[in-house]
């Protein structure tokens, strides 16, 4: 019997057997929650397709009948409030349930899901529903989250609804959700519209709103398959907010197109034993999570848990530390894969499911991208040599998982798009059709003539006994262009001084490369985040420049 991601995704073998290409195709009116949710509620009414972990410990348990059901009355209850096709509606839920049965119902309308973290200040949200003309807000009622909202939207007539206890002002989704009829009819939709909104930080500048159309779900096919290997029926967990295209990538598109069961783990607060203990209790079968999260698991007794269920782990975000992967596998025999891509993109580089990685190396290049490096002048370098990571369009069309545009922002596409290639910004070099990454154009350092990518840095520094965490930069020197730069927060227990300092020189010296070395090291309580929580090399900088006249 065929599975329904078959429709939509076929795998190209060689004589081998290996795979060596994959064809994606779909109709000019494909809406996945009406082809893929609403066809497995038909056929699979009984499939599980969402199990929700409370903090509290609450587990409660839909299935595609289910999110058929609900996502057809929150739909009703939307259009009731005059929401339809085109019309963008901001999602501030957290990892609450709702998230899931609203953004099917805005699917199901041919409306624009525009997910947000809720880490998002009031000003934010001012910004970005009046860029995106919002016609409606549904967030989660904790953490203050309301009360920016109802600052942002004030004076505006966009509509706010609120999930959770009754918010002063605001409609409440679930109560309305409850009352509107089961029964929704199909909203046609046409596949080249806008179907998601992602408004993601620049490496300058203010946010910008990345554009998907409806063809993006079946890009993530392959993130499910090939990646994160999933099979029919498997329990998945990634961590990921909903605000996060992390989201989109490893918790609602391609699983589903795979039949399995998602897992939601809404915590306040993280902590890395309970983690585990979850893992071990409900039995997951694949994970996915950023390489800050392994950073803490490695901390506790991993060999005190049964882990046994778990048969492929997963990270992407920022670089996994080889010494936190090594660590991981020691304990649990379990092997990370990298993964690489942006939320412009689906999962462009990875190390596929069944493939050992080899450290150091982001993976090879997905088999449904045409993906190389290239110079300056867009021209592809040799193998061995940096470059930057770059898509090539298939057969003469954009590829499924590529973005279709940036909100009020035409120029910045056309310029990501320049010679005809999608260019991501981002640095590697490719040896035996391995990608190493460098970082973000603007993350590499170029000091006294030598380009050092951070990422290669900071693994070694976490070699170290006494590193937390870590982010390598370029501080600015007046003879060296840039020098190399650690900002380091320690683990409990250790002192930053001048001997620690010399330790983390000498590592890196070692083992590294004496150019590489940081020549400066700065011990800090925290280090900055992005809004979806990455480490944000961008604001040391910044600070950094204003305080370059200390040195050199």
């Amino acid at each position: 019997m065929s599975q329904i991601y078959e429709d939509y995704y076929r795998e190209i073998t060689d004589e081998d057997g290996r795979i060596c290409g994959i064809e994606t195709q779909w109709g000019p009116h494909f809406n996945f929650a009406y082809d893929v949710i609403d066809r497995f509620a038909k056929e699979s009414p009984e499939k599980p397709a969402l199990l929700h972990l409370s903090a509290l410990g609450e587990v409660t348990r839909f299935t595609f009948a289910d999110m058929k059901r609900l996502s057809d009355k929150a739909a009703n209850a939307l259009k009731k409030l005059g929401i339809g096709k085109g019309m963008p509606v901001f999602l501030l839920l957290k990892r609450r349930y709702e998230f899931w049965i609203a953004i099917l119902a805005l699917h199901k309308l041919g409306a624009i899901a525009v997910p947000t973290s809720h880490m998002v200040s009031a000003e934010d949200i001012r910004e970005r529903t009046k860029a995106s003309g919002a016609k409606a807000v549904i967030c989660v009622n904790s953490e203050h989250i309301c009360e920016k909202v109802a600052e942002a939207v004030s004076g505006t007539d966009i509509t706010v609804l609120s999930v959770g206890e009754r918010f002063e002002g605001f409609l409440s989704f679930s109560e309305l959700t409850e009352a509107a009829p089961e029964e929704f009819g199909r909203v046609e939709t046409n596949v080249e519209d806008s179907m998601l909104y992602y408004f993601t930080s620049g490496t300058n500048g203010a946010p910008k709103a990345v554009i998907h159309d409806w063809s993006y779900p079946i890009a993530h096919i392959y993130t499910a398959k090939r990646w994160h290997g999933i099979k029919d029926g498997d329990l998945h967990l990634t961590v990921a907010d909903t605000g996060w295209a992390k989201t989109a990538w490893g918790k609602l598109y391609g699983q589903w197109f795979l039949g399995a069961n998602i897992m939601v783990f809404d915590y306040e607060r993280f902590y890395a034993g309970e983690f585990l203990k979850i893992l071990e209790e409900h039995r997951v079968n694949t994970f996915c999570a950023p390489p800050t999260i392994y950073k803490y698991l490695v901390l506790e007794n991993l060999t005190q848990y049964d882990l046994s269920s778990l048969r492929n782990v997963c990270t992407a975000g920022e670089p996994m530390p080889a010494e936190v992967a090594r660590k991981f596998r020691e304990a649990t025999h379990k092997t990370i894969r990298d993964g690489f891509g942006q939320t412009e993109t689906a999962l462009l580089i990875c190390f596929p499911v069944g493939e050992e990685p080899v450290g150091g190396a982001l993976g090879k290049a997905s088999e449904q991208y045409d993906i190389f490096l290239a110079d300056e002048d867009g021209n592809p370098v040799p193998d061995g040599q940096e470059g930057e990571i770059v898509v090539c369009p298939k057969n003469g069309r954009r590829p499924a998982g590529i973005l279709s545009g940036y909100l009020n922002d035409e120029a910045l596409y056309e310029e990501v798009w320049r010679g005809g290639h999608y260019h991501t910004g981002d640095r590697a070099r490719k040896e035996n059709g391995l990608f190493f990454y460098i970082g973000r154009t603007d993350d590499v350092i170029k000091s006294s003539g030598y380009r050092i990518g951070p990422s290669e840095v900071e693994d070694l520094l976490m070699k170290h006994p006494a590193v937390k965490e870590c982010a390598v930069t370029g501080f600015p020197s007046k003879t060296r262009g840039t020098v190399v730069k650690a900002t380091v927060v320690l683990k409990d227990g250790y002192a930053g001084d001048t001997k620690l300092k010399t330790a983390l020189q000498d590592i890196v010296k070692v083992h590294g490369a004496i150019y590489k070395y940081p020549r400066i090291v700065e011990f800090a309580e925290d280090l900055p985040r992005t809004a979806n929580g990455k480490i944000s090399r961008a604001a040391i900088r910044e600070r950094d420049r204003l305080a370059a006249q200390k040195y050199d």
